[in-house]
């Protein structure tokens, strides 16, 4: 009988694009370290404002799951 594992770890990442941005621009650079990616939950979004309360900034606290070889 087969077992497959799964191990997920938290990051952050910040886009001035968007919030699909910088989703995307954190997954591609754990990619670079982490194989078997299979999955992201994101658990936060903040953004950064300048003083009249256009946002300048995108940020996301997700999870990442990953295969366990």
């Amino acid at each position: 009988m087969a077992t497959t594992v799964a191990k997920t770890i938290e990051i952050s990442s910040s886009s001035k694009k968007g919030i699909e941005d910088a989703v995307q621009g954190g997954l591609k650079k754990v990619s670079k370290s982490v194989k078997n990616i299979k999955g992201a939950w994101v658990k936060e979004i903040k953004v950064v404002t300048d003083e009249d309360g256009s946002v300048t900034e995108w940020r996301v606290h997700m999870n990442v799951s990953f295969v366990v070889a």
